[in-house]
């Protein structure tokens, strides 16, 4: 590794800036660095002013999603020997308002998430818990997309969300087949009348963009056209 990293940093603050702009500093590097060391350092030693967002730290909360070289990454994930190269880029996620510098307004994501209730409900009649086996079909079945962090990386890499406003983007259709999937669920059918939309699954072009985005390595196109398939046996009366 190179003893500096040159370092381009997005910069723009809505309420005093005419236009963005990008800054660039040269940054010291050590051992097992990661893109939020960077940014730490430039807030801490360079320029104080550099707004960003983190918590975790360990790629669990997703709050750190920024764009690194060309593709949504979670900076404390993303190690700076991994990219191979001293010139690094740092932008805020695409698809998203900015609210200064690296920070975006993760309002639009969650609103998403809203309209399709993220939230399992028990049926009614159910009076006591019901569990589903670790090593069940049903629970296979949804195992992989279960691990999603919120990040916002595959909304930001989803070119239909950069096209239509009011498509639900594949985090928030994802969480939906989670839930449909899952025969407990007392909503599955008010679940599917709304992804059953123009803005709904019908929407994806089955691009993959977001399965290469996801930090966590779910497929959120493997759950849409999941969906799609229910959709259709709902159409003809076969899903309950």
């Amino acid at each position: 590794m190179p003893d500096l990293l040159h370092v381009k940093v997005f910069r723009y603050n809505p309420e005093s800036d005419i236009a963005p702009k990008y800054d660039n500093f040269e940054v010291p590097v050590f051992n097992n660095m990661a893109i939020l060391d960077v940014v730490m350092h430039i807030q801490n030693y360079m320029d104080r002013s550099l707004s960003f967002r983190f918590s975790c730290r360990i790629g669990m909360c997703g709050s750190c999603a920024m764009y690194v070289n060309g593709r949504a990454r979670l900076a404390c994930r993303t190690q700076v020997s991994a990219l191979k190269t001293q010139n690094i880029t740092i932008m805020p996620l695409p698809n998203f308002p900015i609210i200064r510098d690296l920070v975006v307004a993760m309002a639009p994501f969650f609103e998403k998430w809203k309209k399709i209730k993220p939230y399992y409900l028990p049926k009614k009649e159910i009076s006591e818990p019901v569990t589903v086996r670790p090593d069940s079909k049903e629970r296979e079945f949804i195992d992989d997309m279960l691990d999603c962090i919120s990040c916002g990386c595959c909304y930001s890499a989803c070119s239909m969300v950069a096209t239509n406003k009011e498509y639900l983007g594949p985090a928030a259709l994802n969480r939906a087949y989670t839930l449909i999937a899952d025969k407990r669920d007392a909503i599955r059918v008010e679940r599917l009348k709304v992804v059953d939309r123009s803005y709904g699954v019908w929407r994806c072009h089955t691009q993959f963009n977001c399965a290469e985005a996801c930090p966590k390595n779910i497929v959120p196109t493997r759950s849409i056209q999941n969906l799609k398939r229910r959709c259709v046996l709902k159409k003809f009366g076969i899903f309950k």
